[in-house]
């Protein structure tokens, strides 16, 4: 007797065999790459080709964090880590507090290194693990599925739903095959897999595309970034304190001797350092302007 979950699978996309890939099992190495590296290359023109979603997820994130608002990455599996991938990179970039954009996988942290496939099918836990960290109606839940029907993850939507927060939804299945009510909906058909079902190849790329650009753009738009430098970093290492002399060095000409006295009178934030710097002015004085142009350097120099 079929399960309603074999019915449920064998007709998504993500589920489906790849005609280019039916053989690759009697191909020379090289062989099995260029199918790879192929099907690789069509995953960019299926990102560009949803755009205007992830742009209006980048304006809900933005007012969301302007308003003090946080976000919430929930998945199971490849798209967990991928959300805890990107949650953990945005303090070290973009100097956030680590509550700022959130991770949720499904098993919880063993799952990061040690697959707990079993642990996606856990509805209950999925609303509960977004509850335990206080979401609430002025944060936003980001679900990724690229299968859309997940489980753990859509509980946790769902739930999100509920509380009348604000929500994403991340998938590689049309939006045909997605039955959920939610703020944005991005959804990247990448067509079947190299490997049929291995989602990790092709939808895994496309996700991880998308997760740079929600936070990225959203960052820029807070006033993180000055040209395309990051300005916000945080210097907890060797290569970020060089980085953070470098940025300001290029920005204002100054020597790599006055950049490292500049950035200790600015407490190690390079944006103030800039600001003092580009206005001469004061650290104190850079502190107020930047707080007073949310943060924009082009702001701040301004004033």
């Amino acid at each position: 007797m079929k399960t309603n979950i074999f019915e449920q699978l064998k007709s998504l996309v993500t589920e489906a065999s790849n005609p280019s890939s039916q053989d690759i099992d009697s191909k020379s190495t090289e062989e099995i790459l260029c199918i790879i590296n192929s099907e690789d290359q069509t995953i960019p023109g299926i990102v560009e080709h949803e755009i205007p979603r992830i742009a209006e997820a980048v304006d809900l994130l933005v007012q969301t964090f302007k308003n003090g608002g946080r976000l919430f990455y929930i998945g199971a599996g490849t798209s967990g880590r991928l959300g805890v991938l990107d949650a953990s990179e945005c303090p070290p970039t973009f100097g956030t507090e680590p509550e700022m954009v959130q991770g949720i996988i499904a098993g919880g942290e063993k799952a990061l290194t040690s697959a707990q496939e079993g642990s996606e099918d856990d509805e209950k836990q999925g609303a509960l693990d977004l509850m335990a960290r206080g979401f609430t109606a002025n944060d936003v839940a980001c679900g990724i599925a690229a299968s859309f029907r997940t489980p753990y993850v859509l509980a946790a939507v769902r739930q999100a739903l509920e509380v009348g927060g604000k929500t994403i939804y991340v998938t590689c299945n049309p939006r045909s095959k997605v039955d959920l009510d939610v703020d944005v909906l991005i959804s990247l058909v990448v067509g079947p897999e190299v490997i049929m079902g291995s989602t990790r190849m092709k939808a895994g790329t496309a996700t991880k595309l998308v997760l740079n650009m929600l936070t990225t753009a959203s960052m820029i738009r807070l006033g993180k970034v000055y040209g395309n430098m990051m300005i916000d970093l945080m210097m907890t290492s060797r290569k970020l304190e060089e980085r953070s002399k470098r940025t300001v060095m290029m920005v204002t000409g100054i020597d790599y001797d006055a950049a490292t006295k500049v950035l200790e009178l600015a407490s190690g934030q390079v944006k103030t350092a800039l600001v003092m710097l580009l206005a001469d002015i004061t650290a104190q004085e850079a502190k107020e302007r930047l707080q007073a142009s949310d943060g924009f350097v082009r702001k701040a120099i301004k004033i």
